[in-house]
């Protein structure tokens, strides 16, 4: 019996070695600390009485730091950061993958695919947004989307493109008058499709884009597949799969914009989207153990607080049973009569008279506001911002949202405050403790290197 298990673990071993070299990076964007915490609490069986450890609580192993190059001080944007976890290289805010001389840096899925790994990248936002264009093209400024867009066909490693697999949004930059790059990638033996439905219909013999939305896609909440991330990485990686290996970068991009947009329901949903993405990933690792995954943030955004004004506690629950965002309540409530029946049937909660009226009042103002504009002169109109209704009655419900689980905000921007690192799988514990996040991408480099 010794003799057979000696052998079975030798075997193991070798079975492990002989593994192609799997690493995974997960990027939620905006994601600092406070937003790991509230989605524990956000997730909490209240019937119990201890509070459940998440997917995020599980793997986490310890903290980076995220302050960009010298000139920009020490709150990064999403570029510097990414540039940061991309290539191991410090540099200025709105850099996408070059030093603060604006020159390129290799980064970690360019030394992948050099090497003959596949490559890929699975976004909620436009896939030539800040973060997966900081993976794979090189430009001076985050926001020259078009030219991001025309790099992915234009350059390339060893004559091949340098991905295998995009999936996110897109379409207004890929599918433009001047340029139809999809056409183009077609032409080159790559597989389109623009819905959900169509990824399992992928072939696992040629390379595939998959843009579903014109920028970022919908908020989790609000989409046709509340769990797309999860569904868009499960397909990407049965795309990847080969006998060498291959890098994926995933990004959970919309926590950050939720953030930006002080929306605590949609973070929420953005989170619950990430951990199941994670959990997915968690049963991939068991399969296949030489697999590596890496989960961690470029930057934490809207300073938020559960807990405010000296009250002690913060109240998720009426987040869990939201069927859509703010977003998509204002949209609607803009075309359509904004009555008590109406609003409660959307929100599933009901609305007390005060935050009826409250919003009511919103929407008022905001069409007087609209309609003061719209009787300026063409002139005076170039010289002020139009006003929008929906925004309006979308800020009035985030501070309904607000008091009800008493959630606060300090900004909607970035805060320059440490984020979580998380990893499973192969060598996890390497990224253990306190470090930079240049630090993360040098021990990615290794992990593809010593493999």
């Amino acid at each position: 019996m010794k003799k057979l298990l000696t052998s079975l673990l030798l075997v193991s071993q070798v079975a492990i070695a002989e593994e192609p070299t799997q690493v995974i990076m997960v990027i939620a964007d905006g994601m600092g600390p406070e937003y790991t915490t509230a989605y524990r609490y956000f997730k909490d069986d209240k019937s119990t009485p201890e509070v459940e450890r998440t997917i995020f609580d599980k793997y986490l192993l310890g903290s980076a730091s995220t302050y960009p190059a010298p000139v920009s001080g020490y709150v990064t944007d999403s570029a510097a950061a990414a540039t940061a976890l991309s290539t191991g290289v410090k540099s200025y805010n709105g850099a996408i993958a070059v030093d603060v001389n604006k020159k390129p840096i290799e980064t970690v899925l360019e030394r992948a695919k050099a090497i003959g790994l596949k490559t890929g990248a699975v976004v909620t936002s436009q896939i030539n947004h800040a973060t997966p264009a900081s993976f794979i093209a090189h430009n001076e400024y985050r926001r020259n989307y078009n030219e991001i867009a025309d790099s992915y066909a234009d350059d390339r490693i060893n004559n091949q493109y340098k991905f295998d697999i995009l999936l996110g949004g897109g379409w207004q930059y890929f599918l433009r008058d001047d340029r139809n790059i999809i056409d183009e990638m077609k032409a080159d033996g790559f597989q389109y499709i623009d819905q959900y439905d169509d990824l399992s219909s992928l072939d696992t013999k040629n390379p595939a884009i998959g843009l579903f939305a014109d920028t970022g896609l919908p908020f989790a909440i609000d989409d046709t597949n509340k769990y797309r991330l999860s569904l868009m990485t499960e397909q990407a990686l049965r795309i990847l799969k080969n006998d060498k290996g291959y890098f994926l970068l995933v990004e959970a991009s919309q926590v950050d914009w939720a953030g930006h947009s002080n929306d605590i329901a949609s973070a929420m949903s953005e989170m619950d989207d990430l951990a199941k993405t994670m959990e997915y990933l968690e049963s991939y690792v068991q399969q296949h153990p030489n697999t590596t995954v890496l989960l961690t943030a470029d930057h934490s955004t809207g300073g938020m607080t559960l807990g405010l004004n000296g009250k002690y506690e913060w109240n998720p629950e009426i987040l869990k049973t939201l069927r859509h965002t703010p977003v998509f309540f204002a949209k609607h409530f803009v075309q359509n009569e904004l009555t008590e029946k109406a609003a409660n049937k959307l929100l599933s909660f009901e609305l007390t008279n005060k935050e009826l009226t409250k919003l009511q009042q919103a929407k008022s103002d905001g069409q007087t506001k609209l309609n003061d504009y719209l009787a300026l002169s063409k002139e005076k109109q170039k010289k002020n911002r139009k006003p929008s209704v929906a925004y309006t009655i979308e800020k009035a419900m985030k501070a309904i949202i607000d008091v009800r689980t008493n959630t606060g905000w300090t900004t909607s921007g970035h805060i320059a405050i440490d984020v979580p690192v998380i990893a499973l799988g192969k060598n996890r514990q390497i990224f253990a403790g306190s470090q930079d996040n240049t630090d993360l991408a040098k021990k990615l480099f290794k992990q593809l290197l010593t493999n």
